[in-house]
This record gives structure tokens, sequence and C-alpha cells, in this order.
């Protein structure tokens, strides 16, 4: 899902994080309800993105599933790494290949950790997830609400089919 985040100047303010992240609470699946998009998420079905803390390594693995071009194509399977890049736990670098690590933001996320919204810096991409594979309408309406006050472009935004 983060392969190639590319973080570059924006003339847009910076992306609000919610406050503080319980790690060990956000760890497991969720579900991608709708993105922005990386090339490889284009035509993805059955999203999940996986987190498991590495307590030895003092990271987070991460594995994104997803099924290519229909709900029963062609599973697909990559592995990142995560790292908590700040204490409040709201900001992580994610690497899908070293070296390079980028920007992962928490910019949403329910009291109830039932879903949340991730972003990078330059608004290029983003994705929304819930630990449902559906999540309803009115929840997801006002999560657009907010990232157009975020200065997203909800246009961009792609609903991800979800049969699981």
């Amino acid at each position: 899902m983060t392969v190639l985040l590319m973080s570059c100047a924006s003339k847009n303010p910076p992306l609000k994080k919610v406050k503080m992240v319980d790690i060990q609470r956000f760890m497991g699946n969720w579900y991608v309800i709708a993105n922005i998009p990386t090339f490889i998420e284009k035509d993805a079905h059955n999203a999940v993105e996986t987190y498991t803390w590495n307590e030895e390594k003092q990271r987070i693995d991460v594995v994104f599933t997803f099924n290519k071009g229909k709900s029963d194509g062609e599973k697909k399977i990559y592995t990142q790494k995560a790292f908590v890049h700040d204490p409040t736990g709201n900001e992580w670098r994610i690497q899908f290949f070293w070296p390079l690590k980028f920007p992962y933001l928490i910019i949403d996320l329910a009291d109830d950790y039932s879903y949340t919204v991730i972003g990078v810096p330059d608004r290029n991409y983003l994705w929304i997830m819930a630990r449902e594979s559906k999540l309803p309408a009115e929840t997801y309406k006002k999560i657009l609400k907010r990232l157009e006050l975020q200065h997203y472009d909800v246009s961009k935004i792609k609903k991800v089919p979800q049969k699981i």
C-alpha cells in the first residue's frame, strides 16, 4: 500500500495528526475502505492491511494483501516495515524496500479504533480503513468532510471493493 510515497513541498498547511495512538491497540487487521491509490493498488479488491508489533526489532511488521482485478482475482501480498517516528504514535515511517522510508501520518482515528485515516504530507495518497469490511455511510461522509478541511481533493478518493 505505501510503496513509493513521495513527500514534497506543498502549498497546503501541514496535515493535522491525531493527538495520540495506542500502538498495541492499533495492531491487527484493517480493511481498506477507500484510498487515493498508489500504482500497486489500482484495481485492488479485498484490500487488507495487517499490522503486527515486532517486539524484538521494535517495529511494526506490515502485510498488505488484496485480489488483483476482481474479488476472486490473483492474490497479491506485499510486506513492509513500519517504524514509529513520534512518541505519540501518530507518525510512522514505512519501508517497502531498503533504505527508503516514507512518512505515514495517522490523521483520523475513531475513539474506539473502529476506523482510521492515513495520509502523507503531500496529500497524493490516502487510506480510509476500518476494522470491518464495511463502514457506515454516515461515518464515511463525515470522514470525507474532515478530509476536505485538511485540503484533500476528495474527488480522487476511490472506494475499494470488499467481499470479505
